[in-house]
């Protein structure tokens, strides 16, 4: 996934969404150490989530997003389409 601040992402897999998380981490300049502290997590646990090793959870809900054929789109704050 390209590191555009202005893109829109089509996210449709943990993975996709995970990718996305890292993109916009590392332009913001944040290790993941210090991206996990501000959430409340862990590193090893953040590193899961950027890699696409989520919960069933996460992947039961792009199950059901398939499955209705919607999809999640992710873009930074602030950012309009068009």
């Amino acid at each position: 996934m390209a590191s555009d601040h202005s893109t829109t992402h089509s996210v449709r897999s943990a993975a996709d969404l995970g990718a996305a998380i890292a993109d916009a981490r590392r332009d913001a300049g944040l290790t993941q150490q210090e991206l996990a502290r501000r959430v409340g997590i862990s590193r090893p646990y953040l590193a899961q989530v950027e890699h696409g090793r989520t919960s069933r959870l996460l992947e039961l809900l792009f199950d059901l997003l398939r499955v209705v054929d919607l999809e999640l789109v992710v873009r930074r704050r602030g950012s309009h389409d068009g």
